[in-house]
């Protein structure tokens, strides 16, 4: 059978479906009418009537038959009905989004869509291989995106046309003289029968059966009504069942070495995840029937019950998994809700506090086979730690991880039952993460658990919570296209973090040349998701920088965080010896800083040479930022040798992201300030993105200059010409005369220069 391709979704007429949805419904409504008549009347005349002889044995039951085939009838037909109307609108809403994607988003890239015939596309630029060079790798990304999407549309309109068609063979049985087989009030009951179906049969799955159950739950496991996810969940027999189901899948595609049966379980594991995540939701919008759809509470209670007891995979197993262990893996992903998830994460903080050994005792010794178990992914463990997989959930969930880290903790009993009667001796979990007598083991089959990854794992996750918890949005969501206005809980938790990792800067060091080692900080792996948390908080750090007070031009991106001064710069200090914190502050401090110079040469009452000393004021937070920043790289590179010039500015290049980010939260809070705000974006964005990366390859100093005490003179320079360049393009966009442009560019270069000096200096106080 060929597959759809992206013509046949293109162009599909979808009246006729909707004729026939029309036909079918008046069918079984007409055939309800009957079937009433029928069961009503005639047949409870023929029960009433006092039969004899062959009338008794034949013609009593004959009419019997007939009413309840009347009513199998009215079935069948109302099935049809119901499985076609879903259909069309599923195909409706596929087919719109294929026509916006190639009518409207195709030509804004500049990109063709070529119609592979075998249900993908592929999208190229004109001109072939050789003219893809001359575009930019955001427009190269922006392509590849399209392309994925596209594929993902018409995938989703053959999953859509295979489900009717098995739907309407089974609601048809096959027999011409018996009506009413299988029974259907939606598309999803089918999809979900025949996903349940295929669940049955565990382990035994061909991988061909395995990429059809994923392709049912990955296509309509997020659906926002919930319905396809609460059937799955609930056909699995509940909460005991779903854990064997999932954690017999995931032994069986880690286990040995077999990559495309791990490829089915890694995605197996990605689309449950996010079918609890949906199922578990409290706020599903009403079906048809006017039910929402989503487990009952109990689902949370008894994963809890489970979270410490042995899940029996196979039958007489010797060594069987804990449930919060199976469990993990499918938290992993998702956005779930605080109701369901807080509580099963705090239940499972206090276990790992109090006795970390209960989750270690039922490890395998399994060498050469390190990704045995029950966290298919492998990112952040191989699954025998849940606290590294509920960290990760709520990394995912940021609703949920700031009620976890904001929010007076609840004690919970063994049993998983919250015992309110008793008070919790911490008042929040940031400072149970932080203590230094709190363990990270290693979640890894490794045959020395404390070795490296007991350095990384743990510590990752729990950057990554923290980051949904401040930012409001989850951890790994482009920043470009996804912002969220603070809230006050947020920004007070920002706060919090800044000022506790500020002041105790030797949990995130790293030491001894790159290599871990007992002088290493306990959460050094985090720093990453530190630097994305500053960049969110741009203007509040620069602020902050300055004590600039709540009327500045650095404006908060919703609530105000008030960060100390002190807790910033000893946070920068040492955050930005890593890379990838590097990366991300350095792409959004450079944003802020060009758009509000747009705003300080253009936006003002009095334009030009007149708004000298404001362009002083929003040029100096950053550049003292880049000082610190320029010595905490030379620190790294030349005293603790932890990493390279090469992935610092690599970094920098794949951080790019950030300056849309900065932009776009900028110009939503200064829409009425800045003229033409709506449309600084575009011709800023590729300005910026180009600088930086110029920029930031000066920042780079030989052993020599080290030596020579001419360390950072690259990196003045490179803060100087970046403000001198933030200027001009101010100018040139806003009509200023050259002259004024001249004197601003020289007041800029001066602030620019002089404040990175600061920076410098500050940074290399705090060493000694």
């Amino acid at each position: 059978m060929s597959r759809l391709t992206f013509s046949d979704v293109y162009q599909v007429p979808l009246s006729g479906l909707g004729e026939a949805v029309g036909a079918w419904k008046a069918m079984a409504d007409a055939l309800d009418e009957l079937a009433t008549e029928a069961s009503e009347g005639m047949h409870k005349r023929s029960e009433r009537a006092r039969w004899a002889g062959v009338n008794a044995g034949v013609t009593k039951p004959f009419v019997g038959k007939t009413a309840g085939e009347i009513r199998d009838a009215h079935v069948q037909a109302k099935s049809i009905w119901s499985v076609l109307r879903d259909a069309q609108s599923d195909l409706t809403e596929v087919r719109s989004a294929l026509r916006k994607a190639y009518d409207e988003d195709a030509a804004v890239i500049g990109c063709g869509v070529t119609d592979l015939r075998d249900g993908t596309v592929r999208c190229v630029f004109p001109g072939g291989p050789t003219a893809a060079a001359e575009f930019t790798p955001e427009q190269t990304e922006a392509k590849d995106r399209l392309e994925s999407r596209i594929n993902r549309l018409v995938a989703r309109a053959e999953e859509i046309d295979t489900s009717v068609a098995r739907a309407l063979r089974k609601s048809h049985g096959g027999n011409a003289h018996d009506f009413g087989h299988a029974r259907y009030t939606s598309l999803d009951d089918a999809q979900a029968e025949r996903a349940l179906e295929l669940a049955a049969l565990g382990p035994d799955m061909s991988n061909r059966q395995l990429a059809e159950f994923n392709t049912l739950v990955k296509h309509n496991g997020r659906e926002p009504n919930g319905r396809f996810a609460t059937l799955l969940y609930e056909g699995l027999g509940g909460p005991e069942e779903a854990l064997r189901f999932y954690g017999r899948m995931s032994i069986n595609g880690t286990e040995g070495d077999n990559p495309e049966r791990l490829a089915g379980v890694r995605e197996l594991q990605r689309n449950m995840g996010h079918a609890l995540a949906n199922a578990t939701e409290p706020d599903a919008p009403k079906g048809l029937e006017g039910r929402k759809y989503h487990l009952p509470e109990s689902w949370g209670a008894e994963f809890r019950r489970l979270g410490t007891q042995p899940i029996e995979l196979e039958r007489g197993a010797f060594e069987s998994p804990l449930g919060y262990q199976v469990l993990g893996g499918l938290l992993r992903y998702g956005n779930y809700d605080p109701e369901f998830l807080n509580p099963i994460a705090e239940h499972v903080t206090q276990l790992h506090r109090e006795d970390l050994r209960r989750f270690l005792w039922n490890k395998p010794t399994l060498p050469g086979d390190e990704d045995y178990g029950f966290n298919p992914s492998g990112k952040n463990g191989a699954g025998y730690i849940p606290l590294n997989s509920v960290l990760e959930a709520l990394g995912h969930s940021p609703e949920a991880a700031t009620k976890f880290f904001t929010d007076t903790p609840t004690v919970y009993r063994e049993d998983g039952t919250a015992d309110r009667s008793a008070e919790a001796d911490f008042t929040q979990y940031l400072n149970v993460f932080a203590d230094e007598e709190f363990k990270w083991p290693a979640d890894s089959l490794l045959p020395y658990p404390d070795g490296p990854a007991a350095a990384t794992g743990g510590p990752d996750a729990l950057g990554h919570a923290l980051e949904a918890a401040t930012t409001g949005r989850p951890y790994d969501v482009d920043p470009s296209v996804f912002a969220v206005k603070h809230t006050a809980e947020q920004a007070e938790l920002a706060v919090q973090v800044v000022d506790l990792f500020g002041i105790n800067q030797e949990m995130l060091r790293r030491n001894e040349n790159g290599e871990i080692s007992a002088d290493s900080g306990p959460l050094y792996a985090m720093r990453d998701s530190l630097g994305n948390i500053v960049a969110e908080y741009m203007p509040d750090v620069q602020r902050a920088l300055y004590s600039s007070g709540e009327d500045s031009i650095f404006r908060p991106f919703g609530e105000s965080a008030n960060f100390r001064n002190e807790s910033i710069q000893s946070l920068l200090s040492v955050i930005s010896q890593d890379p990838e914190a590097y990366g991300s502050i350095t792409a959004a401090q450079r944003a802020l800083t060009s758009q509000l110079v747009d705003e300080a040469v253009n936006g003002g009452e009095r334009p030009g040479a007149y708004d000298a000393e404001r362009l002083r004021s929003v040029l100096a937070p950053g550049a003292l930022m880049a000082g610190i920043m320029s010595e905490a790289r030379i620190e790294a590179v030349h005293e603790y040798h932890a990493a390279s010039d090469e992935a610092f500015n690599e970094s920098v290049a794949d951080k790019q992201k950030w300056v849309d980010r900065i932009l776009g939260a900028g110009i939503d809070a200064a829409a009425s300030r800045v003229p033409a705000a709506g449309n600084v974006i575009g011709w800023l964005s590729e300005d910026i993105q180009e600088s930086i990366v110029k920029g930031v390859s000066q920042d780079t100093a030989t052993e020599a200059q080290v030596k020579a005490g001419a360390a950072y003179a690259g990196g003045r320079d490179a803060v100087i010409e970046a403000a001198r360049e933030a200027v001009v393009r101010a100018g040139r966009r806003g009509g200023v005369d050259g002259d004024t442009v001249r004197v601003l560019s020289d007041v800029a270069a001066i602030q620019a220069g002089s404040s990175h000096v600061e920076g410098v200096s500050w940074g290399l106080s705090i060493k000694g």
